[in-house]
């Protein structure tokens, strides 16, 4: 897998390629559906994690943790694949997850496990 702007679910690893792939059905539905609340919201939240005075790598971290923290799976993988376009290495990785636990405490393991297998297969498909 590349490291670049745009995400190419053939870059992927399977499991992240298949929620890459259904998370763009998806809000092909929203955007088609959607009032002008819900676009601006999706606006919104792209926007947050734009450079800024917090580089880009950094705002992606803490939508990271912020996801584990909230046990939101989608948003972790998100926020993974995103860390991982953006050249966050396994040290970072390793430290986001540890505040992401000690924030969340002990439910977030579960989580956790699954976000590890993910990087993993993230940085096996980047060599």
């Amino acid at each position: 897998m590349k490291n670049h702007t745009e995400i190419l679910p053939e870059d992927l690893p399977e499991e992240l390629r298949n929620f890459w792939e259904e998370r763009e059905q998806l809000n092909a539905i929203v955007f088609e559906k959607a009032n002008l609340t819900i676009k601006r919201f999706f606006s919104l939240d792209g926007q947050a994690y734009r450079q800024g005075v917090l580089p880009a790598k950094i705002k992606e971290m803490l939508g990271l943790v912020a996801s584990l923290v909230l046990r939101c799976d989608d948003c972790i993988k998100y926020h993974l694949i995103r860390c991982h376009q953006h050249g966050v290495t396994d040290a970072e990785i390793a430290e986001a997850f540890s505040v992401g636990l000690v924030v969340g405490g002990a439910i977030v393991i579960p989580h956790l496990r699954r976000a590890y297998r993910w990087w993993t297969a993230l940085q096996t498909a980047a060599r």
